[in-house]
C-alpha cells in the first residue's frame, strides 16, 4: 500500500482506536474531563469519516457518521453548561450576585451528568466496528493510488471552499455568523491534519496557528452562549436589573473578543490556497521549513480552567476548550483541540455535513 492510501488507513485506525479508548475511560472512570475528551475524539474519528466520504462515498459512511455525531449532540449542553460554570467561577469575586445563577446551573449540570453517564453507558460499539471495518476496506480496494495525493487535494479544496464561502458571510454585528464560519474552519482545520504527511513543506507553525485562529472563535461562541443563558435566567427570575453589570461586563468583553478576531480574521487564507490552480502561500514566499518526522508522536500541552471552590458542589475541572489528544504516527503534529458545541438555531441543520 502505497503512503497516502496508509495516511487515510492509519488515520481512521488510530482514532477509531483513540475513540473507543475514551469511550472505555468515560464508562469505566466517568467524570467531567473524560466526556470532553471523549468529544475531542469523536470529533476526530469524523473528521476521517467525512474524508472517506468524499473519496468514496458510501451509504454506510453516512451511518457511522450519524451515529458519531448523534452522540455528540447528545452532549453538547452538558459542555455548554460546564463552561458557564468557569466563567461564573472566575467571575464571583467581581460580581457576587452570580451565586443564584451558579448554584441554577449546577443543578442543571447534575442533571445532564446522570443523562451522559447512562447513555455513554448504553453505547455499544459492535455494530459501529464493523461500519468502519468495511468502509476503511472498501477504501482501500475501491480508491486507486495513482493521482491519490491530487484527490487528497481536491478534497482538502472542498472542504476550504466551505469554509471561505462562510467566511465571506462574517459580520461582526452578528455572533452566530462567526460560529458558522468556525465550525466550517474546524473541519478544515482537522482534514489538513490529516493529509498533512502529503503536503510537501507544510509549515509546521501553521498547525498551531489553525488551533489559535479557532480558538478565538471558540471564545466568542461562549462568550456569546453565556450571554444567552444569563438573559433567560434573568427574565425567568425576574432579576435583570440585579444582574445587569454582569451583563454589561460580559457584553463588553465579548465586544473586545469580536474586535480582536475581526483585526486579524484575513489570517484564514493563509492556511491554503486561493482556488485548486493556484500556489500554496507557502510555495509563492519560497519558504524553508522544517518538516516534523512523519512517525513522530502527536501531542500538545492541555490548558485547564479550574472552578474555584464553593460552599456547593464544586468539585471537578474543566478543560478550557482545548484537549491533548493528539494522534500519533498519522504524520501530522497536532496542537491541543479547540471543543466547542453548535447551539441550537445557529443556522445548521440536523444533517449538515459542516456541523462537527
Amino acid at each position: 500500500m502505497d503512503t497516502e492510501t496508509n495516511v487515510l488507513s492509519d488515520s481512521l485506525a488510530e482514532r477509531w482506536d483513540k475513540y473507543r479508548a475514551q469511550l472505555k475511560t468515560c464508562k469505566d472512570e466517568f467524570s467531567e474531563e473524560a466526556v470532553h475528551d471523549l468529544r475531542v475524539a469523536t470529533r476526530r474519528l469524523l473528521a476521517v469519516m467525512d474524508l472517506l466520504r468524499i473519496l468514496d462515498p458510501h451509504p454506510r459512511v453516512k451511518k457511522v457518521r450519524r451515529v458519531l455525531k448523534d452522540q455528540l449532540d447528545s452532549l453538547d449542553e452538558l459542555r455548554d453548561t460546564q463552561v458557564m460554570l468557569v466563567d461564573i467561577s472566575e467571575s464571583m469575586t467581581e460580581f457576587p450576585d452570580l451565586q443564584r445563577s451558579e448554584e441554577h446551573l449546577q443543578g442543571r449540570e447534575k442533571k445532564l451528568m446522570r443523562k451522559a453517564r447512562k447513555e455513554i453507558k448504553s453505547l455499544r460499539l459492535s455494530e459501529l466496528k464493523n461500519r468502519i471495518e468495511k468502509s476503511r476496506a472498501s477504501w482501500e480496494v475501491n480508491v486507486p493510488g495513482e493521482e491519490l495525493t491530487a484527490r487528497l487535494l481536491s478534497a482538502v479544496d472542498q472542504v476550504y471552499a466551505r469554509a471561505k464561502q462562510a467566511f465571506g458571510e462574517i459580520e461582526a454585528a452578528q455572533p452566530p455568523s462567526i460560529h458558522r464560519f468556525r465550525v466550517a474552519f474546524r473541519k478544515f482545520r482537522y482534514t489538513v491534519e490529516i493529509v498533512n504527511p502529503v503536503l510537501k513543506y507544510y509549515p509546521e507553525a501553521y498547525l498551531q496557528q489553525m488551533h489559535d485562529y479557532q480558538s478565538r472563535m471558540g471564545d466568542i461562541q461562549d462568550a456569546t452562549i453565556f450571554l444567552n443563558t444569563l438573559a433567560e435566567y434573568a427574565e425567568q427570575t425576574d432579576s435583570a436589573t440585579l444582574l445587569a453589570p454582569v451583563h454589561d461586563s460580559f457584553e463588553n468583553h465579548r465586544t473586545e473578543l469580536l474586535a480582536k478576531f475581526m483585526e486579524g480574521k484575513e489570517e484564514f487564507h493563509l492556511f491554503w490556497r486561493a482556488s485548486p490552480d493556484a500556489k500554496f502561500t507557502w510555495e509563492k514566499n519560497n519558504e524553508s521549513v522544517h518538516r516534523s518526522s512523519r512517525h513522530r508522536s502527536a501531542g500538545g500541552n492541555t490548558r485547564i480552567r479550574r472552578r474555584q471552590s464553593s460552599p456547593a458542589d464544586r468539585k471537578g475541572q474543566k478543560k478550557n476548550a482545548e484537549d491533548s489528544a493528539g494522534i500519533k504516527g498519522n504524520g501530522d503534529k497536532t496542537p491541543p483541540d479547540s471543543d466547542q458545541s453548535v447551539p441550537a438555531g445557529s443556522g445548521d441543520s440536523p444533517d449538515s455535513e459542516e456541523d462537527v
